[in-house]
């Protein structure tokens, strides 16, 4: 079953300091239930890029996985074919 379709938003880039940067409309802020100051992890998948509120428990078991990625790289590659 395929995901609803969701129009996209356009945000526009501007210049902050030397780096570059995007303003998240309040309405974005609420939905992810982030406010000003606290923290977002970016993730990057086949689908894109993503925006979610950081969750410590989420990225020590992200930590824990790329660890045993590291160190079993090639039984999991056997196991992906």
């Amino acid at each position: 079953m395929n995901a609803p379709f969701i129009p996209a938003k356009q945000l526009k880039l501007i210049k902050i300091g030397n780096s570059v940067g995007v303003i998240l409309p309040r309405e974005t802020l609420a939905k992810m239930g982030v406010e000003l100051g606290d923290t977002v992890d970016v993730t990057d998948s086949p689908e894109g890029i993503g925006l979610r509120r950081h969750d410590d428990g989420f990225a020590v078991q992200m930590e824990a996985a790329r660890e045993v990625m590291k160190r079993r790289r090639n039984a999991l590659r056997e196991l992906a074919k």
